[in-house]
């Protein structure tokens, strides 16, 4: 369970994390940095390069879900990245932060390598897709926490990236649809991969669009240079070891199965070379050292895309050697930006020349990772440059091999001068001089800046000492290679640094001389600083007001107090459905139970009750008509046998008409009349709706058996669940988990209807006084329904606990218990003679969201008999015992606030509810 343990772990340091900044503030990233580091031992401890190592716990094992976890090749490779990457800029962040931005910046940056963690471990498409929504949701809090000016970059980042996970979430439904597992082992070794190319289309162009929108890939590039006002730590791990290498880590994952579909590598390879170039371009015309880099990112994020499209093995061990390289050199430059920013005042080149006898050891290490950058001999950078211009070189056919070679190469001249462009300013000696007229930057006074310096220093000469000894890579670059080509790792050649003269190494050669030539060139080149027309940046706040824009015209159609306006959608669809019914038409359905003369009395009272409706002239008459044709269909239910149905109608009629009475004091007593045009179209709507209704119940009704599911619960409920109330035990014990969404529904709900409520206005429509002698005392009129609810109120209560109580295996549960306490609260507050008698002194809202966290604790507590929500059992002598009694306990909690919400503010009067002391929740005394 050691990978259990480790994806634990690096869990755990989120939580301590604020623990450790309130003991040691800044400093907090050293004992985060090695927690870090002490999971990174975990995983490699764990490493078995003979076979690879699983492990799993349930989780929701009905679904086939559970926390599975896989070490493979890449999966190593990618955690190294990510915790050793992570803990130096932890590292270094101890230096850099200032003391109050501290906290939430360890707390964000632990969970976004324990997100990560999880990912590349991940074995289960859930899980896979729960960490990349995780990574997705920690960089938009780290960038939005950078200042002010971060927000609009923040919100198109993670607008931009969302949208990769929805495309993501679309290719882990159709993956679990059509292989009916989760488990991302057996869904990449699935047949259907090879056996249906249309399947492996969507999913590989799916996984595709998913991808590029992490790695920041034409035309989702703008986000990442966008996401540069995060500060260096953020930029840093953001773009060497986080999230973009998420986009990386999922190509090479689906390679070996989605490369069965034929856009596959065309996709890859084409939008990955396009990206190189043009990032590569965009890169060279920056003088901002971190928009530089940033273009540089996309630049190189753009290579090991394209080589992951081409596939083969030498190209897979291209892109996992590229993916240390990258880490390295780029961690190191971002630092390093930061720290000659901290120490200069200034990242703009032109500001810069002149540093050389400033920063000296810093420009020193900032240089060196600038040379890996570039793909200069011994870094390691060269290698994995020379690699993947030797995967073109053997991508395809020899024409296309060297076209795509020759654009790579493209790619690294510029590479080659956009590294020369970001260090000229650093250079001792004329080339980094200062010109005529310029005084260089300006020493600032900082803290000790040795630990930052340090920490810049380990990736950059890293990058030196993987580049000479190339070959200690191989345990971890070889392995990553073999399981992203789907080859065993005894086909993958080892890396070296020397791999004598060749094409590619001609090639590397005339990058290195043309992209320096380029790079000094473009030296005195002043960069455009006029506003551009087309940006990227821009197409996504066009799409952004593009999307709003829709968004708003689609809630236009419901955004009315007009009840028909909100009718549009209901009615559309269900014209659609009545379009479909006539062919569903199987004759007409059989009925075993006898008509009753009953049935006939019930139904002409219901449409009794729906015709006063429709005549009404006055709101009251309308409420008590609706509660009419709601009470029949209330004895339909209990003529039907359905008790437990029958009860809930009721006492939600109950508390419908008290909440209706309430609300209808702000509105006139009469309803508009409306013109007869409007009045037919409305009778012919309702008569459609109506025959709707019932072609639908005569096509789905009395036409098959009992289902298999019913007949499982009735014949399983008692022995699995202990309880005989099939209703009841659905609901708590069996699907536990949709109850539980209906929870948190509730609990929304009540928060909405107090923040609605008490958002009004003081000034609102008067509550209407009768003038009738009998209201004129509102003590007196009281009298009567304070008397009964002195006597009933407390019945009622008692039965509201019977009724959770026995819900298990008699009527009853925790919603039919939770509306009988919540209509005694409704007698007496109604019985009360003013709205300020009865007192509430306790939140709703705390009691709505008490619910939700019993409920959550409750499925907490299942994990120990396997998986969440299951309920646990215990026999105290005679007396059954079971935790869905206590899930039951957060239903009624659940339901009970919202309805005390509901009318302690529909009761308050608009002036009442402005003088009410927001922070204390009115209670029923």
């Amino acid at each position: 369970m050691t990978l259990l343990v480790a994806v634990a772990a690096a869990w755990l340091l989120v939580a301590l994390a604020p623990a450790f900044v309130r003991l040691t503030g800044r400093h907090a990233g050293w004992p985060l940095a090695a927690g870090m580091l002490a999971v990174l031992g975990l995983v490699l401890s764990a490493w078995n390069p003979q076979q690879v190592v699983r492990e799993s716990v349930p989780w929701i094992p009905a679904l086939d879900i559970a926390l599975r976890l896989r070490l493979n090749g890449l999966a190593l490779l990618f955690a190294v990245v990510v915790l050793a990457i992570g803990a130096v800029v932890l590292v270094y962040s101890t230096s850099y932060l200032r003391q109050p931005r501290s906290p939430g910046f360890y707390g964000l940056m632990t969970a976004f390598a324990a997100a990560m963690l999880s990912l590349v471990l991940a074995d289960d498409l859930v899980v896979l897709f729960v960490a990349w929504e995780l990574t997705t949701l920690c960089s938009y809090l780290l960038i939005l926490r950078s200042g002010p000016a971060a927000k609009e970059p923040a919100t198109r980042t993670l607008l931009v990236t969302a949208a990769g996970g929805l495309a993501l979430l679309a290719a882990v439904v159709t993956l679990i649809a059509r292989t009916g597992t989760t488990e991302l082992t057996t869904v990449l070794a699935h047949p259907l991969w090879r056996e249906n190319p249309g399947f492996a289309t969507v999913v590989a162009v799916l996984v595709a669009i998913a991808a590029m929108t992490k790695s920041a890939q034409f035309p989702f590039h703008a986000w990442l240079p966008d996401a540069m006002v995060a500060p260096a730590p953020v930029s840093a791990y953001l773009h060497a070891a986080a999230m973009v290498k998420a986009g990386i880590f999922l190509l090479m994952l689906f390679a070996p199965a989605a490369s069965a579909a034929a856009i596959w590598s065309p996709l890859l390879v084409g939008v990955g070379l396009w990206t190189a170039l043009m990032g590569a371009l965009f890169a060279v015309r920056r003088a901002d050292m971190k928009e530089l880099l940033a273009y540089s990112t996309v630049s190189q994020l753009g290579l090991l895309v394209a080589v992951i499209g081409v596939g083969t093995p030498t190209a897979m061990l291209a892109a996992s050697a590229h993916v240390v390289a990258h880490a390295l050199f780029k961690s190191a430059g971002f630092m390093g930006v930061g720290l000659v920013e901290k120490r200069t005042g200034a990242r703009i080149l032109t500001e810069l020349r002149g540093s050389w006898g400033m920063l000296r050891w810093d420009a020193a290490i900032l240089i060196l990772a600038a040379v890996s950058m570039a793909g200069i001999p011994p870094m390691l950078g060269f290698i994995s440059k020379e690699l993947l211009l030797d995967s073109f070189l053997t991508a395809a056919s020899p024409a296309l091999s060297w076209t795509l070679a020759i654009v790579a190469t493209a790619g690294a001249v510029l590479t080659v001068a956009y590294s020369l462009r970001l260090v000229l300013p650093l250079l001792p000696g004329r080339l980094g001089a200062a010109r005529p007229g310029e005084h260089g930057p300006q020493a600032r006074p900082w803290r000790d800046t040795r630990v930052m310096s340090i920490a810049v220093s380990v990736p950059a000469i890293l990058g030196l000492a993987l580049g000479v000894g190339a070959p200690l890579l191989d345990p971890v670059v070889r392995p990553a290679a073999a399981g992203a080509a789907g080859v065993d790792a005894a086909s993958v050649s080892g890396i070296y640094l020397w791999h004598g003269v060749n094409a590619a190494l001609l090639l590397s050669v005339t990058a290195i001389v043309l992209g320096t030539l380029v790079g000094l060139r473009l030296r005195g080149t002043p960069v455009p600083t006029a506003p551009q027309r087309w940006s990227g940046v821009l197409a996504v706040q066009y799409a952004q007001r593009g999307i709003i824009a829709l968004g708003r015209r689609v809630g236009d159609l419901t955004r009315s107090d007009a009840p028909a306006a909100n009718l549009v959608v209901p009615i559309v669809l269900i014209g659609a459905a009545a379009a479909a019914l006539p062919a569903m038409w199987r004759g007409w359905p059989r009925y075993d139970e006898p008509f009753l003369v009953l049935d006939l009395l019930l139904l002409l009272l219901v449409a009794a009750g729906v015709i006063a409706v429709s005549v009404a002239t006055r709101r009251l008459t309308a409420i008590i008509s609706v509660g009419v044709a709601g009470f029949a269909v209330v004895l339909w239910f209990l003529v039907l046998g359905a008790s437990d149905v029958a009860v809930t109608q009721l006492l939600v009629e109950i508390l419908t008409v008290v909440v209706m009475v309430l609300v209808l004091r702000r509105m006139p007593r009469r309803l508009r009349p409306s013109r007869l045009r409007r009045r037919v179209l409305a009778v012919i709507a309702a008569l459609a709706a109506g025959a709707t209704a019932t072609l639908a119940a005569l096509v789905f009704t009395g036409h098959r058996e009992i289902s298999d599911v019913a007949a499982f619960f009735l014949r399983e409920a008692k022995e699995l669940t202990g309880g005989t109330n099939i209703v009841n035990t659905i609901l708590v014990d069996f699907r536990a988990l949709d109850t539980l969404g209906e929870l948190v529904v509730l609990g929304i709900a009540a928060v909405s209807i107090t923040a609605l409520l008490e958002a009004r206005r003081a000034v609102d429509r008067p509550v209407r006084e009768g003038t009738s002698a009998a209201l004129s005392d509102a003590r007196a009129n009281a009298v009567f329904l304070t008397t009964v609810g002195r006597i009933v109120a407390p019945v009622m209560v008692v039965g509201s606990a019977y009724a959770l109580l026995r819900g298990h295996n008699d009527p009853g549960g925790g919603f039919i218990a939770a509306l009988i306490g919540a209509a005694a609260i409704a007698l007496i507050y109604l019985a009360a003679p003013s709205d300020e008698i009865p007192r509430i002194e306790r939140s709703y809202l705390a009691i709505a969201g008490a619910g939700v966290v019993i409920a959550v604790g409750t499925g907490l507590l299942g994990l120990l008999d396997g998986s969440f929500l299951r309920p646990l059992h215990v026999d105290i002598g005679s007396l059954h015992v079971t935790t869905a009694l206590v899930f039951d306990l957060g239903v009624y909690l659940a339901v009970f606030g919202v309805i005390l919400a509901a009318i302690n503010r529909l009761g308050l009067s608009p002036a009442d509810a402005v003088r009410t002391d927001r922070s204390s929740e009115r209670s029923v005394r």
